[in-house]
């Protein structure tokens, strides 16, 4: 005999969608931490701030890293 391709009622036609559990996606890799990598982040910074750092010429990102590192590394 052949199974039918729909439910006979809308009860067993939603049961029949949702009975099939699909398995989670699997967790993302870690990416390798890597010496010296740099990630773009998105951040905000008063515009005081920025327009200081900023004034200051190109590179305005790289000095405010090295004052952060500064930062990080006074506290351990």
């Amino acid at each position: 005999m052949k199974t039918p391709r729909r439910a006979a009622n809308p009860r067993d036609a939603a049961e029949a969608l949702f009975s099939p559990a699909k398995k989670p996606p699997p967790a993302p890799a870690e990416r390798p931490i890597l010496p010296n990598a740099k990630e773009l982040v998105t951040l905000k910074l008063d515009s005081e701030v920025l327009a200081y750092f900023q004034s200051e010429g190109s590179r305005w990102q790289d000095r405010i890293n090295a004052i952060l590192r500064a930062a990080m590394n006074d506290k351990n």
